[in-house]
């Protein structure tokens, strides 16, 4: 569904993206994760044929991506913060504006406005929106005409966890519903819990890619098992042979409270491969 090999985009002299590979396929969710600045709202520029590139190949739907024709376009939903949204417009006359657009009947407005929590603000001015309330309208206009592909650029950046938690549940009912959908986000945690596949991206290029789990397997070089007893001892177990035996003894004498492996999280390994860490402010606004 969305395909790209070896793509390079310059600004100038300065390579903003070199290199970049890699496919999605149908009712799989794609994670592209990076900080501000690593290249990932370019990339989705790219993909979603906004801006050209210097290099390599982009296809969507099987197709190159520049010879996609206007009924392959439909078939594409597209949320990004820098369009999608008319201030003076109700929620319901916003979606009225792309319904038009992309044939789809008015009477289906509401069951959209309905599946993303919106329905009591069919008549609200999207200028009064909350902005949790907003980016539920962006996904109503992306979900409006049931693309096979979806592109999503920082879906719940900004967001309160209870909000942040409500979009993650939308978009696994579109993956469940078999759409191809492209992830960019600079929360690990968001990462870990939407996507089949993820890939880091620092400074325009990919130094990692594979499922979160498999990643974070992958850079365990502690490979310990931290166990908390119940009469309060916190027990660090190297993974060997007479280890199963020691933790077998805990479970049978009931003092096993906590299991825990040494796997590091995302954040961990992106700073293990690349020397940056996420800022705080990513951290808490992702």
């Amino acid at each position: 569904m969305i395909s790209c090999s070896n793509v390079i985009k310059r600004y100038s002299d300065k390579t903003v993206l070199s290199g970049i590979s890699l496919d999605v396929t149908p009712g799989k969710i794609f994670g592209l994760l990076g900080p501000s600045g690593a290249g990932k709202t370019t990339l989705i520029k790219i993909l979603t044929g906004q801006i050209p590139f210097d290099d390599g190949s982009v296809r969507i739907l099987g197709k190159d991506a520049a010879n996609l024709s206007g009924d392959d376009r439909k078939k594409i939903g597209i949320m990004m913060d820098s369009f999608g949204v008319y201030e003076r417009f109700s929620c319901a006359d916003n979606l009225k504006v792309f319904a038009d657009i992309y044939g789809v009947p008015h009477s289906k407005i509401p069951e959209c406005l309905d599946a993303v929590g919106l329905g009591d603000a069919a008549g609200k001015s999207a200028s009064c929106l909350s902005k949790g309330m907003r980016a539920r309208l962006q996904l109503a206009r992306v979900w409006l005409h049931s693309p096979e592909i979806i592109f999503l650029d920082e879906p719940t950046s900004g967001l309160d966890p209870l909000t942040m938690k409500q979009i993650h549940g939308m978009i696994l009912d579109k993956k469940d519903e078999g759409c191809a959908i492209f992830l960019t986000t600079h929360n690990m945690e968001e990462a870990a819990a939407l996507c089949d596949e993820v890939a880091l991206l620092n400074e325009g290029v990919i130094v990692e890619r594979g499922s979160a789990d498999e990643i974070c397997r992958k850079y365990d070089h502690q490979r310990k098992i931290n166990i908390h007893l119940t009469d309060g001892r916190d027990i660090e177990l190297p993974l060997l042979g007479d280890a199963a035996d020691r933790i077998s003894e805990y479970l049978k004498s009931g003092m096993l409270q906590t299991i825990h492996s040494s796997e590091p999280d995302l954040e961990t390994v992106f700073l293990e491969l690349t020397g940056r860490k996420f800022d705080d402010r990513d951290c808490r606004t992702a």
